[in-house]
């Protein structure tokens, strides 16, 4: 009978295999050749870059996004509470965390989720603790949003006046796995929500 090599012999095919410790996203900064602003928008804006890349020269146009911080609020029950408004590229109200622009000129992401936590949802936390940071859409934007878990919930001493989209807000408080198991189900297909509730659900899995 031929030898047969077992699972755990079997490598990669092209690559070598890296200690999972040390991986992290590495900084690279080629040749900027010309940026130039595509479009303005009223959010966020458009750029155009044209930069060096090995022996050629690459253009690219993406969103040029000032960042966001978003909040997983749990109370004592161990419920998240969750936002639903519209979002009109999607033209869906979908559930979301409550989040919000880092567009308060040198705003500490921190700084940002207490102001928007109170804003979406007039609440303010007593404790904060950082889970992740992401990269939305690397391949069409230079978004980056910091994510906190916030607990020790009270009411805001204010109610924030909301406008536009935020003016019909629905608020939900729900138990955490639900939730969870309502982003695996695909039922709520929201990007930030099903990162900061599996982070949190991860975090209390390695206990």
């Amino acid at each position: 009978m031929p030898d047969l090599t077992s699972a755990q012999d079997v490598g990669p095919r092209s690559g070598e295999g890296a200690d999972a410790a040390a991986l992290r996203d590495e900084r690279f900064d080629p040749e900027i050749l010309a940026s130039e602003l595509a479009f303005r928008g009223a959010v966020w804006d458009i750029r155009d870059d044209r930069l060096r890349y090995g022996d050629g020269e690459l253009r690219r146009q993406y969103v040029d996004h000032p960042g966001a911080a978003a909040i997983v609020a749990m109370d004592a029950s161990d419920r998240v509470l969750l936002i639903q408004q519209y979002r009109h590229p999607i033209r869906h109200r979908d559930w979301e965390l409550p989040a919000g622009l880092l567009d308060v000129e040198g705003e500490d992401p921190l700084d940002a989720a207490r102001r928007e936590l109170a804003e979406e949802a007039d609440l303010v936390a007593g404790a904060w603790e950082p889970l992740l940071s992401t990269f939305t859409t690397p391949g069409g934007s230079n978004e980056i949003v910091h994510f906190f878990l916030a607990t020790e919930l009270s009411d805001a001493p204010d109610v924030h006046a909301r406008e536009d989209e935020e003016a019909d807000i629905s608020l939900v408080w729900v138990p955490l796995q639900d939730a969870v198991d309502a982003v695996l189900a695909g039922r709520l297909r929201n990007a930030l929500l099903a990162n900061g509730l599996l982070a949190v659900a991860a975090r209390r899995a390695r206990g």
